[in-house]
This record gives structure tokens, C-alpha cells and sequence, in this order.
């Protein structure tokens, strides 16, 4: 029940951020509030993301801005990875979990770019539903290893001597 309740949470989180408008949803001004002076603004200069044929940076969009990108799109490796990883530990046991949870999670992935295409000022990029899907697929990796590692081991019968 815990888990589909955190399913239900994310979803809703979801929703409600693919609702806003971009203006909505900044976190500029927290950022330049949280981190003034702008920590790290060297470090962070020398790092250019290329994204949808264009390459991100400090110089391209300012500190703040381009803070912010990184933010939003580390959220949506992290939400969908999440996402994926409670979806799988709610589906039953079958041999094609992994795929089923993995699919499920592209189908509200790309739903959730569908419904940011309703909302005005945001622009839905398949660019984003690979990345939530990149992070899925890490998470669900990530789980899969921790379930093997974690999985009790089977004890062999004892080999009797004959006498």
C-alpha cells in the first residue's frame, strides 16, 4: 500500500509541475536568494551541455539560468528513475518486470510531455522523455544489481558420507 501511495505522490507531482508555466515553476530567484555571489561560477563556466542542437552554458544563459537548467533536467533523471523503480517493486513477479516497468514509465514519461504541450509558455521535447527515460533505465539497473547482491543465497544440501 506504502508504495502505490508513493506511486499516486509522484504522479501527482508530476502533473502539477507539467501544469505550470515556466514562470511558474523558476527557481531563479530562490537561486540568486540560497546562493549569492555565485558559488562555483568558474567551475560550473567550463561546462557546456549540448541539448535540442544547441549548446547550454554560463555564457550562453547566465549563471543563474543555466543553474536552473541543470536543475530541472537533473529532476527529470531523478523523478523518472524514482518513478521506475517503484513502479517495478509494485508489479508482480514475472520475468519481464523489468521491460513491463521500463515501459510503463516511457508511456507517463511521454504523457507528461503530452500534457506540458497544453500548457502555455512550455514547449514538450522527446529530448526530455529520453532523459527521464536514461534515468529509469539507471535507477531500474541500479535495482536490479541491489536485488541480486541482496537475494538470499540457496543452501545446498549437505553431502552425507557413506560409511
Amino acid at each position: 500500500m506504502k508504495k502505490i501511495l508513493v506511486l499516486i505522490i509522484l504522479l501527482g507531482v508530476l502533473f502539477f509541475s507539467s501544469g505550470q508555466t515556466y514562470e511558474q515553476q523558476s527557481i531563479i530567484p530562490t537561486l540568486e536568494k540560497w546562493l549569492p555571489g555565485e558559488p562555483f561560477a568558474s567551475s560550473l563556466s567550463k561546462l557546456q551541455v549540448p541539448y535540442w542542437g544547441k549548446t547550454i552554458s554560463v555564457e550562453e544563459r547566465g549563471y543563474y539560468p543555466f543553474l536552473e537548467f541543470l536543475l530541472r533536467k537533473s529532476a527529470h533523471f531523478l523523478i523518472f528513475g524514482f518513478l521506475a523503480v517503484v513502479i517495478y517493486l509494485i508489479l508482480p513477479k514475472h520475468n519481464f518486470r523489468f521491460l513491463t516497468a521500463f515501459w510503463i514509465t516511457l508511456v507517463v514519461a511521454a504523457g507528461d510531455e503530452y500534457h506540458q504541450s497544453l500548457t502555455g509558455g512550455r514547449t514538450p521535447t522527446w529530448q526530455d522523455v529520453a532523459l527521464d527515460m536514461a534515468g529509469a533505465l539507471v535507477f531500474l539497473i541500479i535495482l536490479r544489481l541491489v536485488l541480486l547482491v541482496k537475494r538470499p543465497k540457496t543452501k545446498r544440501p549437505k553431502k552425507t558420507r557413506k560409511r
